[in-house]
């Protein structure tokens, strides 16, 4: 039987595009680096971009609809082991719930050839980023063309002898723009959607991840995706597993530039 090209040259795109968006995403690596948060185009009120993630469920990540407002049934499985009156299934619910994740579109100094790159962060990070654009004395560091670099120092867990790596942040005393480069400039235009980054899940899909981490014997081989003929089943499943809450022991831019591009 011949092989189907039009199916190989589809999966290849699919591949392509995964990794063309994986690249997008930015990580400090151990030492110094100046970066720079620019506006994000798709948003230009605000350039932190809030997620939620349920990480290593199942030795996956998986983003959580709550980041958009819609239901997530982890989540509320986790409400209801929080509130059968156990101490331990409190505890269990608790380590259910989503951890938020910030993302800011940023340009990183030396290799601005590269394009946007998002930055991701967690909540002490973010508050103190918050903190230097609520004082005075700095104000919008976003700012296109007065705004301020960043210096990002990261130490890995080995070199700080704890469990966990350490990521500490300095603001830059001087304003500057955030490049007088044309062709960077062009490069600014080109910022996806963070969101885009991520596999968004269904609700049933989810679902399906719930129940086979809660009974990995009965766990499908890929559950990733779920087939349009098994969504009934699953919703109907979904209700009587959450009904039937487990024990915790279960759940172990010059100027006119920047104004063309982010004030249209």
């Amino acid at each position: 039987m011949a092989i189907n090209l039009d199916a190989i040259k589809q999966k290849l795109n699919s591949l392509q595009n995964v990794t063309s968006k994986s690249n997008n995403l930015w990580k400090p690596e151990p030492g110094t680096t100046v970066v720079r948060i620019i506006p994000y185009q798709h948003n230009r009120d605000n350039p932190f971009i809030e997620l939620y993630f349920h990480y290593n469920f199942s030795g996956k990540s998986i983003l959580s609809p709550s980041s958009f407002g819609r239901p997530d049934p982890i989540m509320e499985f986790a409400e209801k082991l929080k509130s059968t009156g156990n101490s331990d299934d409190w505890k269990a619910g608790k380590r259910l719930e989503p951890t938020m994740r910030c993302y800011v579109p940023i340009l990183v100094r030396g290799k601005e050839s590269e394009g946007v790159k998002f930055w991701g962060f967690g909540k002490q990070v973010y508050q103190e980023l918050l903190s230097f654009i609520a004082d005075p004395d700095y104000g919008d560091i976003t700012d296109p063309t007065a705004g301020r670099d960043i210096t990002i120092e990261f130490k890995t867990k080995e070199q700080t002898g704890k469990d966990f790596p350490e990521t500490s942040i300095r603001v830059k005393p001087n304003q500057t723009p955030i490049t007088t480069d044309k062709n960077v400039l062009e490069k600014l235009k080109s910022q996806p959607k963070v969101t885009e980054i991520f596999k968004e899940h269904s609700y049933d899909e989810i679902t399906k991840m719930l129940q086979d981490w809660l009974d990995p014997e009965n766990a499908s081989a890929d559950t990733s995706t779920v087939a349009a003929s098994d969504t009934k089943k699953t919703s109907s499943k979904s209700k009587s597993k959450t009904d039937e809450v487990p024990t915790a022991s279960k759940v172990d831019d010059v100027a006119a530039a920047f104004d063309s591009l982010f004030n249209k």
